[in-house]
């Protein structure tokens, strides 16, 4: 059983959290830690780092969705929560893309793929999304490719 240098990481972080008393960071660890956990005792595997990025990354989109939820029915204490899980959750993923960094691999994807219409956006999309996973907004991504194509 060999744990991932991030899932390491993690469990570092939860052990800090815990003799700082930091309860709303070690409760955000112990979720991201039981996700992971999960998801190795369904599928019976042994997460990569590449996996617990992606991990992460489901865990942000899932809180700033419930952002959006919780500001549109006022209810504003619940959504800071959120913002501070996220901020606990983008520590441990690797340093946002630009967007020009974003846009360069689009054009790389596309021109690579032969991409000319939005028929061709699934080849660009597998292209890209490796290489930007945990990095991009997927939202965002989706709306450059499709401007380029369309």
């Amino acid at each position: 059983m060999s744990d991932s240098p991030l899932k390491q990481k993690f469990t570092e972080a939860m052990k800090d959290a815990m003799r700082a008393k930091d309860k709303p960071r070690l409760g955000t660890i112990r979720l991201a830690l039981a996700e992971m956990k999960r998801i190795e005792v369904d599928e019976r595997i042994d997460l990569d780092d590449a996996r617990v990025i992606g991990v992460l990354d489901k865990m942000v989109k899932q809180r700033r969705e419930s952002i959006k939820q919780f500001e549109a029915a006022d209810r504003i204490e619940l959504a800071d929560v959120e913002k501070q899980e996220i901020e606990v959750l983008q520590e441990f993923l690797p340093q946002a893309l630009t967007e020009d960094e974003v846009e360069a691999i689009i054009k790389a994807a596309v021109s690579e793929s032969g991409a000319e219409t939005m028929k061709d956006m699934g080849k660009v999309m597998g292209l890209v999304r490796p290489q930007v996973v945990g990095r991009a907004d997927m939202a965002e991504v989706s709306k450059t490719i499709k401007s380029l194509l369309g």
